[in-house]
């Protein structure tokens, strides 16, 4: 289908007065690829009608980017430009609100050599660091949404002609995220409200850890005191609520970084930098991977690990039912947005300061103090199955199903 008017109308409210929620008066700075271009169009318009006051526009290309990867020195790569951070760290300083385009094609930097694809990411995340806080500290509102691309279909739906992946990628896409329901905007009203519940059994209960037990993983996370699960929409700091994915199925929190012990296996490939890994095993030791193996993509893995001390540990844990939507839909998006809500899943890496308590107000030595992990990178990858059992194990050692044969043992 070539979408209508009206759909793309109401995805494009739904980004912005669901997603980033933009306020009256309040800037936007929207990241996109240049093939999302039409879509963009009608943001920018809701943008202004809802308010907006300075809309901007960050194009990406992706021939441009492999082009980059494949002819510029390394010392390019490596060179972050000031302007470059300047442009988005000024934006998050004035207040204003980001919204991001997701659609990677995922094959983008197949060849390419994936040590220059390491050093060259390291080398922005590092100069993006500041601006990082800004987001991972809920200090904005912030969204991520995605829209079909040509490259991106035909990887989902190989066996389809271009035009009828695009088309089965927009069918999906509309129904995962609302978008075919008479009100988008009160579904996901009433759609948060149901993770809410989730989120205040789990903060009620402060669990002393988690276990994991399924055909390839056996793993138990501590979880620090005072933790704080999250799901659903976030609160900036100017007190607007806001959703930082669309979609999103999960409840989340941080684990105590050096309490993570045992095997865990992907059940999904994890599209990282325009490589895919999979097939790939990670063993623990007090919170550390000391061991891995991939099938797929294993000198990739090996370069995000090595990215710092940090990226050899767990930033995130997070529940997903086996029964949502996206895991209902059977396929296999290669887009970690939509496949980490089809599956619970973990994060590599920088925690979310906010699971904690007061944790947006604590600097990274007193996080790492409370066991929270802090990195350059954030890479969550999918664990979940049909077959996953999660139990919660209170602090006199009492376990309790949250997970059972994949879906919700509680609530």
């Amino acid at each position: 289908m070539v979408p209508t008017k009206e759909q793309l109308t109401k995805y494009a409210k739904l980004a912005v007065e669901k997603g980033v929620n933009i306020q009256k008066g309040q800037a936007l700075f929207i990241n996109a690829p240049i093939e999302a271009r039409e879509f963009v169009h009608y943001v920018v318009d809701v943008a202004y009608d809802a308010g907006a006051e300075g809309v901007t526009v960050n194009w990406s290309d992706e021939v441009l980017i492999r082009k980059g990867y494949e002819r510029e020195p390394l010392h390019i790569l490596e060179d972050v430009p000031e302007w470059f951070v300047e442009k988005q760290l000024s934006h998050v300083k004035k207040g204003g609100a980001l919204l991001t385009i997701y659609a990677p094609n995922p094959d983008l930097l197949e060849g390419i050599d994936a040590e220059r694809v390491a050093k060259a990411t390291k080398a922005k995340s590092q100069a993006l660091s500041e601006y990082k806080t800004y987001i991972m500290n809920d200090r904005v509102q912030w969204s991520i949404v995605s829209v079909p691309t040509d490259k991106w279909a035909k990887k989902i739906f190989p066996d389809k002609g271009l035009d009828e992946a695009v088309t089965s990628l927009w069918e999906q896409i509309f129904s995962i995220v609302r978008v075919d329901q008479e009100n988008p905007i009160q579904a996901w009203k009433d759609h948060n409200e149901t993770l809410y519940k989730i989120r205040d059994y789990l903060n009620d209960k402060q669990y002393h850890s988690l276990e994991y037990q399924s055909e390839g993983t056996n793993m138990t996370v501590e979880l620090p005191e005072n933790h704080v699960w999250a799901g659903g929409g976030a609160v900036a700091e100017n007190g607007a609520e806001f959703n930082p994915n669309m979609p999103t199925e999960e409840v989340y929190t941080a684990p105590h970084r050096e309490g993570i012990n045992g095997t865990v296996t992907n059940t999904k490939p994890l599209n990282y930098n325009g490589n895919l890994i999979d097939g790939f095993t990670l063993t623990f030791e007090n919170g550390k991977v000391v061991d891995y193996k991939a099938e797929t993509g294993e000198e990739t893995l090996k370069h995000l690990l090595d990215t710092d001390e940090g990226a050899t540990r767990i930033g995130e844990i997070a529940l997903v039912p086996h029964s949502s939507p996206i895991s209902q839909s059977e396929l296999i998006f290669y887009n970690t947005l939509y496949d980490e809500n089809a599956s619970c899943h973990l994060a590599l890496g920088e925690a979310y300061p906010t699971n904690v308590r007061d944790g947006e107000k604590m600097s990274q030595e007193e996080l790492k103090e409370k066991g929270i992990n802090t990195s350059l990178v954030h890479e969550d990858f999918m664990i979940g199955s049909a077959d996953l059992t999660v139990y919660g194990v209170t602090k006199d050692g009492k376990k309790e199903p949250i997970i059972e044969n994949g879906d919700w043992a509680i609530v």
